[in-house]
């Protein structure tokens, strides 16, 4: 998508620290972390949300899930993390761009 920022960050043309990559996902950090360690995990396919999975980006979805849990003791997620998937305006989701949250490295709480 063309003004997608997810779409030119998985592109390189916008920068970010990533610490994972392959032809199907990015993963980085988030600029704006709510936890000591707060990644993004970003299909490059663009597609805004859950209800718009087939069953090839629901594959891909998997695909992501599997790796994030292979790579979490790498960064640093060993002892657990929260997984969150925001869906729409009401949830907290910013960017129109399906993208998973994987946060750790500290206690969590559940507030409202």
């Amino acid at each position: 998508m063309e003004n997608c920022i997810f779409c030119k960050i998985a592109a390189g043309e916008i920068p970010s620290a990533k610490v994972y990559e392959d032809e199907e996902i990015l993963v980085f950090k988030d600029i704006n972390p709510l936890a000591k360690i707060h990644l993004l995990c970003v299909p490059k396919e663009h597609f805004r949300t859950v209800a718009e999975l087939d069953g090839e980006r629901a594959a891909l979805l998997g695909r992501a899930l599997r790796k994030i849990g292979a790579l979490a003791p790498a960064w640093g997620l060993g002892s657990g993390y929260r997984l969150v998937i925001n869906q729409g305006e009401n949830a907290g989701q910013t960017v129109p761009h399906l993208h998973i949250h994987i946060l750790g490295g500290e206690t969590l709480s559940w507030e409202k």
